[in-house]
Parts: C-alpha cells; sequence; structure tokens
C-alpha cells in the first residue's frame, strides 16, 4: 500500500472496487492505549454521573416508597412531587446544561400520567413567552447598533461633574444600568454596561499597587452595576424573568381574574424599586466613596477622556434613530393598553384580545421591515443576527410555567399546604417579610427563575389557608427571589462584575447583606401601603373580600375601599 491509498478518493468506474471507505493507517502505527480497570472505573464514578444519576434515583425512590394524601389523586400528586425532585436537583446541581433541563417536563410528565403531550407543550408557548422572545429581539437590537453605549457616555457625562465628583459618577453609571435593566433582562444588561464601567475604570492603575481611594472605587462601581442591574429588574415586567413567571402563574391559576398588565406592575414596581436603588447608592458612598476620592480620581479621568469616546462613536445613525423610535414605541404602546378601571387603554379597540406579547412581537417584527438606510434591500434586522436568542432563558420560562400547572392540577400544592392551618393567626405583616426572607436565602443557592417556580405555588395554597389575597404572598415572593446580593454564584450578572477581578465575595457580602435588609423592608412597608396611592394596582378587599367572607386583611387604613376585586371567591381554582 503506498501513502496516496490512505486517503478516501472520489470513486471512478476505474477505481471503484480499490477505494477503501475510509482513511486507512498502517497496523504498527495504531497506539491502542491500555486503561486499567481502576481508571475505567475513575471514570465512571464523577461527582458529574453521580449528580445526573440523582435526579432519577430520588424521582424513583419516590415513587416506589412515598405515599401522599389519600383519594383518587394520591398517585398524581406522588408521581409530581417525584418529578420536581428530578427537575430541580438537576437545575441546582446543574448535572446537564439548564436548557435540557428545562425540556424535561415535555418528556416527563405524559410518562409520569401528570399531564398530556399538547397540554405540558403549550406551557412553553403563550402571550408571556411572546413578550419576552420580541424583548430580547429588540434588546439584540440595541446592542447590534451600540445605542446603549451611546446612552451610557451621554449620561456619565452628564453625572461625571467638573471638578469630578465620585457619587454623582456612581449615581450616572449605576442609573443608567437601572434604566437598560428595566426593558432588558438581567443577564444582557449586565454583560452590556459591565463594559461600560470597565472601560472607565480602565483609565485608573489596578492592581494592589494602585493608590487605596482608588481601587474602592472601583469595587463601587462594579458593585453598583450588578446590583443596579437586579434593582432595575423588579420595575417592569420584561426586566426579569421572575416577574414574567409571576404573571404567568397568576394567569395560571386565576384564569379568569383581571391579569397583570405592564402598566399595572410599573405602577408598582418602578417606585419600589426607586427605594431600594436610592438605598444602594447611599451604601455604595458611604462605603467606596470616601473623602479625598475626588481627588484621587481627577489624576486619571475628566470630561474630556469621556467626549473623546463619545466623538468615536459619531452622530447617531438612520439604523439607530429608528432603534431608538421602535423601542420608545414598543413603551408608549406597553404603557398605554390598559391603563385604568375607567380609562380604558388602546386594546378596547380589540375587545381586549391583545396581550403584552401581541405588542413585543409586533414592534420586533418592524425591525425586520423597516430599512438600514445603508444598503439597499437590507433591514434593521435580519434572523443572522438573532442567532444570539438566549432560548435557554425562554425554555427555563416555559418549565417554570409547566411545573406551576402541573403542581397546582396534580393537586400537590393543596397537599403540601395541608399543615400549614396555624399560619392563619400569624398577622400579615409578620408573614410578609418571613416569606421574602425564605425566598431571598433559597435564591443565593439556585436561580431566581427556579427559586420562583418553587416557592410561587405553595404561597397561593398558604394564602388561601391564611385567607389573604394571594398576591399579598405572590409579591413578596418573587421579589425575593430577586435579592440574590450575596454569593457570586447566585446569578448570571453577579458573575460578570465578580469576574472582573475588581471585587471579591467579602465586598459582595458587606454591600449586599445591608441592601437584601433594607430591600426586604422597603417591600414589606410597599405592599399594604401602594394600593391607596395607585387604584391601578387593583389590591382591593374591603367590599368584596377576595377569598371568603372572613379574609384577614392589614389595617383600614392602609388598604384602599373598591367595589371590585381581582378575582372573587368562584375564580380561585
Amino acid at each position: 500500500m503506498n501513502h496516496s491509498d490512505q486517503y478516501l478518493t472520489i470513486p471512478t468506474p476505474e477505481n471503484e472496487s480499490k477505494v477503501p471507505l475510509l482513511p486507512l493507517q498502517e497496523q504498527d502505527t495504531i497506539d491502542h492505549p491500555q486503561l486499567s480497570f481502576h481508571s475505567i472505573l475513575k471514570s465512571i464514578f464523577t461527582a458529574k454521573n453521580f449528580y445526573i444519576l440523582l435526579g432519577p434515583l430520588s424521582c424513583f425512590l419516590i415513587f416506589f416508597f412515598v405515599r401522599i394524601g389519600s383519594g383518587p389523586t394520591s398517585a398524581t400528586c406522588r408521581n409530581m412531587l417525584g418529578v420536581l425532585t428530578w427537575v430541580f436537583s438537576w437545575w441546582i446541581t446543574e448535572a446537564v446544561p439548564m436548557p435540557v433541563t428545562s425540556m424535561s417536563p415535555l418528556f416527563l410528565f405524559p410518562l409520569f400520567g401528570i399531564a398530556t403531550a399538547d397540554d405540558v407543550a403549550k406551557t412553553y408557548m403563550d402571550d408571556v413567552i411572546a413578550l419576552v422572545l420580541g424583548s430580547f429581539i429588540l434588546a439584540l437590537a440595541v446592542e447590534h447598533y451600540n445605542v446603549h453605549r451611546r446612552l451610557a457616555l451621554n449620561i456619565t457625562l452628564i453625572f461625571c461633574g467638573e471638578p469630578l465628583n465620585p457619587p454623582l459618577l456612581l449615581l450616572g453609571v449605576c442609573g443608567t444600568t437601572f434604566f437598560v435593566s428595566m426593558w432588558m433582562h438581567n443577564t444582557p444588561t449586565a454583560v452590556i454596561m459591565m463594559p461600560v464601567a470597565t472601560g472607565i475604570l480602565q483609565r485608573f492603575p489596578a492592581g494592589e499597587d494602585g493608590p487605596e481611594l482608588v481601587r474602592k472605587f472601583c469595587k463601587g462601581m462594579v458593585l453598583g452595576v450588578i446590583y443596579a442591574t437586579a434593582i432595575g429588574g423588579i420595575s417592569t415586567l420584561t426586566g426579569t424573568g421572575v416577574n414574567l413567571i409571576l404573571v404567568g402563574m397568576w394567569k395560571s391559576y386565576f384564569p379568569d381574574a383581571e391579569p397583570i398588565s405592564f402598566a399595572t406592575w410599573f405602577f408598582f414596581g418602578f417606585p419600589l424599586a426607586l427605594v431600594i436603588f436610592a438605598v444602594l447608592w447611599v451604601i455604595l458612598c458611604f462605603f467606596y466613596c470616601s473623602k479625598g476620592t475626588s481627588n484621587a480620581l481627577s489624576v486619571y479621568m475628566d470630561k474630556a477622556h469621556l467626549r473623546r469616546e463619545l466623538q468615536l462613536l459619531g452622530p447617531m445613525a438612520f439604523a439607530e434613530k429608528m432603534v431608538v423610535a421602535v423601542f420608545a414605541m414598543l413603551v408608549v404602546l406597553w404603557m398605554t393598553r390598559n391603563i385604568t378601571d375607567d380609562i380604558p387603554g388602546w386594546s378596547i379597540l380589540f375587545n381586549g384580545r391583545v396581550g403584552d406579547g401581541t405588542v413585543s412581537v409586533m414592534m420586533a417584527t418592524l425591525l425586520f421591515v423597516i430599512p438600514d438606510g445603508k444598503q439597499k434591500r437590507e433591514k434593521l434586522m435580519d434572523w443572522s443576527k438573532c442567532k444570539k436568542l438566549p432560548w435557554g432563558i425562554i425554555l427555563l420560562l416555559g418549565a417554570g410555567f409547566a411545573i406551576a400547572d402541573g403542581v397546582r392540577t396534580s393537586g400537590l400544592a393543596d397537599v403540601l399546604s395541608a399543615d400549614l392551618g396555624f399560619l392563619e393567626s400569624v398577622p400579615y405583616l409578620a408573614i410578609a417579610p418571613a416569606v421574602c426572607l425564605i425566598s431571598g436565602f433559597i435564591t443565593e443557592f439556585t436561580s431566581n427563575n427556579s427559586t420562583t417556580t418553587l416557592v410561587l405555588p405553595l404561597l397561593i395554597q398558604v394564602a388561601k389557608t391564611m385567607n389573604l389575597h394571594p398576591l399579598y404572598l405572590m409579591v413578596p415572593g418573587a421579589i425575593g427571589a430577586q435579592f440574590a446580593y450575596i454569593l457570586p454564584t447566585s446569578t448570571p450578572s453577579n458573575v460578570v462584575g465578580f469576574s472582573t477581578g475588581h471585587i471579591d465575595i467579602n465586598d459582595m457580602i458587606k454591600t449586599g447583606l445591608p441592601l437584601k435588609v433594607a430591600g426586604m423592608v422597603a417591600l414589606t412597608v410597599f405592599m399594604p401601603s401602594l394600593g391607596k396611592f395607585q387604584s391601578s394596582l387593583s389590591i382591593r378587599f374591603r367590599d368584596e373580600l377576595a377569598i371568603t367572607e372572613h379574609a384577614q386583611l392589614p389595617p383600614t387604613d392602609l388598604v384602599p375601599s373598591a367595589n371590585t376585586s381581582w378575582f372573587s371567591r368562584s375564580q380561585v381554582r
């Protein structure tokens, strides 16, 4: 055999019988490594394989040895508990990729008799998922045309001050991050804004050799970006997946109730987020903007540097202006779809058939229709630019909705909450911070979305046991899941900040712990009082009780009177 015979050639009638199907090698050149029995065992018994086995093993242990409740739904409850254990063990340990775990209800629910294949598949695409999909496409357009960077530089120039004012500069960068996070999910916001922050910090000397005041300010800047990212997400429905899970579960459990619209949530979430953001700024200034910081920073940076960066971007092109216009139009349509009970929004023209997802996808579609103004036949967006769509997050949301629906329809939520009758004697002002504390603790060790998916179905049953409006517990549970401020691995945005090398875990604990406490206090205060100032929140109990005639309510002066409520007794399922 000559050298040329070692490779595959195109067969012809003359050489067809001689052509090898695969590349050949001489027998003496083939090296077969000999694996010992010990090496084989070591490759099998790894922590990764143990975590993979843990999911199905725990599920089948529950399936064969656990009995839950009684009656015809007993087997379904047991199966649902086993599936929950399987899915959450894989989520927490990341034994398989998160998106793959998120698809597991699609085969686990039918196999264990929890839901039909069609029913579980429908939970992976509804109006909330459409809302997320359209928002992600718009976020990709903002990123592609550098709209976020131009916005950051302009706002930083406004807040920089002359001479340099470090607290004002912190407010500008963190405020910009807060604003961007209102309309984009936390992880993309952190990925977009962290380079803006580190671009400013690159002007300062890095490492332990730099001045102490400069290093402290760098820590404050990075911490401010990751925490402002989390806080800004509270403001709007699209700011974070947790809010969308809350809306989806509310719609799933109470389909006849008034839905939580974009505007309704904004009137509650935005003021709350502003208060927590103000506390963040005070904490950052206290720890990281000492006396003399301004003089230390002025040596390395002034407004001229920022103006130079802005000039490099050039004037706004037609494409950038169109993206901003589409973005602004989307926000206006979201805010005006449903305004108040007395002033209906534009959705009344369509008999209430449109949702926030309708608007989101419609405006995202415009990006594929409007020309970019540079080349003929080129549009603002094409599908090749959408390759970075975070399908993993979309699948995670779908899995959350599927699990919530499974917990409800299987009767597992009723079984798990059967022994919670003692909570009827607990006052609301004590149970709300407790719910927030539990949710805030769990979220440090698992993802925000996973925490919300696990906690909210149980809180709905607890609310029924306490005779409270479910939102009085669901909202603290969902927002508490967003208070992942202490551990760097709590959220991807924390990881983004931690990877810069400017902060360590002690910095996060020092800043995150008081911020978490302040957030819980602010949420506890806002929950019973905000409805008095925002009628669009529609939390109303006094004239038509939400669950029973003996519902336990917050003090009378904290709850607005009304003639309707978000849901009636017949709507509690």
